[in-house]
């Protein structure tokens, strides 16, 4: 039997990742917080993580706008 080192949740996940060259990531619905502009890209687990390698989580993030997608 051969057993795989690596994780199948990481396997699966970056089929489910949405990357961004640009867009424009919301606190609220109003559109008057914007947590970031820019490259982003979106988790399969929900969370954003930016290009310096924070994390934003899915409750602080109301909606992205998306501007292009690699």
């Amino acid at each position: 039997m051969v057993v795989s080192t690596d994780s199948l949740w990481d396997e699966l996940s970056d089929g489910f990742r949405r990357e961004f060259d640009d867009a424009v990531v919301y606190a609220d619905a109003e559109m008057e917080t914007v947590l970031h502009e820019g490259p982003a890209v979106v988790l399969a687990n929900g969370w954003i993580e930016l290009p310096s390698g924070r994390l934003l989580s899915p409750d602080a993030v109301h909606h992205v706008d998306p501007g292009s997608t690699e």
